[in-house]
């Protein structure tokens, strides 16, 4: 952090601030990333009052870190992270501690000198003490509170996790009032209910409604008690911590074009910015990225390298200029395009044009077949090695996972797996990226999975809808619906029941209502007759170029 500060020239050497009027935005995220996250907060502290006399300001935003932190969710604090606090915590405050969890929270059958080892392992030396710095009145919990949740800077906004419609909709004084409101009435009653052991401070956040709701009074509560106890059990729901809040949401980052462009300018217009600043959810190639035309810039790049491989990184806006420095490199580089990410990579950070050369000309190493009879190719270059699916030609100069794949390239749907020709000892077909772990959507919807989707998966099916009736898939399976694992993003494979000369959907879509955004209109418009010959003449015939373009005007009809 001190490097990446430093490489953007806003403090020197002595740690003291050098920006002059600069303005710093932390996107959040300055917690659970290590032992050293008190001394960067303490910093941080620090430059405040430096930059203000300068003419600049640090601004510090709330990630969903720092409000876990100060809600009591403590699922990523470390133990390193407690260790800086262990000097403040008195053997005193530990012992009452752990009486009251021995008598309130124990586990049945343990020995005292087992419940002793539970407690200390679970809630080491510091717990408590970080505890009472992250409360309402302590240091950090004092000083974070008093933070906004997202600002807007000339014509930029910056948030940790997105702008989701729901800002669109509250604006920024309800995110900055109401929302950050309700976190701070949490945890200002949270002290209220710690004191009167209606919580103790060892409760996770996620079990304080069935706590409280177990809770008896004392026959001679006062108010505010019964009160707290209200307000905590209906705060504990409040739309910051919900996934599509903007702690949370990751749409900006994980949805295509196609989805979330639409809503993504909408929420823009209403908070009067032209782009967002995000930070939360990791780059991938660990970079500082640009999405849909520089609306959306991408500032994760893993700086916790021990878990996430990355390194500091800062967005410099000068102006319209926007460039990134790495820790490194104090030199201003150019902010690119976010790379196309259709399914996780078995190693290392491989473009989908690296995968397109290694699927070409990588040397074929192996041959396996599944128990439904797909051949699965192993391929290298001696660096890199990926498995991919080889598809027989269906026809003379019909290849339609190509086909599937380079549509979905002209549209920016990023759902279809890299896919290029090739030929299979005699036999001419595709070689399509196979996704490590995909997980089909049988054993997704049996299995119940899918609930943490990056983007969400009735979007998802949405844009699906639409690129099957455009190509008239008669022959989506859920087994033709894969899932990357890691995000949950939708995956399209077995497209060689489609591209027909039928006009019309398929039946099994004839009677659903498909949802064309302006995106998508605009991507179909784009879908000229000469630019569809162009790119899939040596993969579609004639005739079906013709109907891809008849069912492209019928969506075009759609009210």
């Amino acid at each position: 952090m001190v490097k990446t500060l430093q490489s953007a020239a806003v403090i020197g050497d002595d740690l003291a601030w050098v920006g002059g009027e600069t303005h710093l935005v932390i996107v959040g995220d300055i917690l659970d990333r290590g032992p050293d996250s008190r001394r960067a907060m303490d910093l941080l502290m620090k430059l405040e009052p430096e930059a203000a006399a300068a003419g600049g300001k640090v601004h510090v935003l709330i990630g969903n870190h720092e409000a876990m932190n100060l809600i009591a969710d403590l699922r990523y604090v470390s133990r390193s992270e407690y260790a800086a606090f262990a000097e403040d915590e008195s053997p005193a405050d530990r012992e009452r501690w752990f009486i009251q969890f021995a008598a309130e929270r124990a586990p049945a059958e343990m020995t005292p000198k087992e419940l002793r080892e539970l407690f200390d392992r679970s809630f080491p030396a510091g717990f408590f003490a970080h505890r009472r710095a992250f409360s309402a009145t302590g240091k950090y919990g004092r000083w974070l509170l008093e933070k906004p949740i997202i600002v807007v800077i000339n014509d930029t906004a910056f948030v940790h996790g997105g702008v989701s419609p729901m800002i669109g909709k509250i604006g920024l004084d309800g995110v900055n009032g109401v929302l950050r409101g309700e976190m701070q009435r949490y945890v200002e009653h949270l002290d209220i209910l710690y004191e009167a052991g209606a919580l103790l401070p060892t409760d996770n956040f996620y079990k304080h409604p069935a706590i409280l709701e177990a809770f008896m009074p004392p026959i001679d509560a006062d108010v505010e008690l019964l009160d707290s106890i209200a307000a905590a059990k209906a705060l504990n729901h409040s739309d910051v911590h919900e996934s599509d809040g903007p702690l949370w949401y990751r749409g900006n980052a994980a949805c295509g074009e196609l989805i979330e462009a639409d809503r993504l300018e909408a929420t823009l217009a209403a908070i009067g910015a032209e782009r967002v600043v995000i930070g939360h959810t990791p780059t991938y190639g660990r970079r500082i990225y640009q999405r849909f035309g520089g609306s959306v810039v991408e500032v994760d790049t893993g700086m916790y390298g021990d878990y996430y491989q990355g390194s500091g990184n800062a967005v410099i806006i000068e102006g319209d200029r926007v460039a990134a420095v790495n820790e490194a490199d104090s030199e201003p580089k150019a902010v690119e395009p976010s790379p196309r990410h259709v399914g996780q990579r078995p190693a290392g950070f491989l473009t989908a044009n690296d995968i397109e050369r290694l699927l070409k000309t990588g040397r074929i190493v192996g041959i396996t077949e599944t128990e439904q009879g797909a051949e699965v190719v192993t391929v290298t270059d001696g660096e890199n090695t990926l498995e991919a699916v080889f598809a027989k030609r269906a026809g003379r100069g019909f290849l339609p996972e190509a086909a599937a794949y380079r549509l979905d390239l002209l549209l920016g749907l990023e759902m279809v797996p890299v896919t290029v020709r090739r030929a299979l000892g005699r036999a001419e077909g595709t070689l399509q990226f196979k996704v490590p772990g995909a997980v089909n959507e049988q054993m997704r919807s049996e299995k119940g999975y899918g609930a943490a989707a990056q983007c969400s998966l009735p979007d998802q099916w949405s844009a699906m809808l639409v690129f099957d009736a455009l190509i008239h898939n008669e022959g989506r399976f859920r087994q033709s619906m894969l899932y990357s694992p890691d995000v949950w993003q939708l995956l399209l494979v077995g497209h060689d029941r489609a591209f027909t000369n039928s006009k019309g959907r398929p039946k099994h879509l004839e009677n659903q209502q498909l949802v064309l955004n302006n995106r998508w209109r605009k991507a179909l418009r784009s879908l000229s007759d000469d630019l569809l010959t162009e790119h899939l003449g040596d993969v579609l015939d004639k005739r079906r170029i013709t109907a891809l373009g008849k069912r492209r005007d019928e969506l075009l009809e759609l009210p």
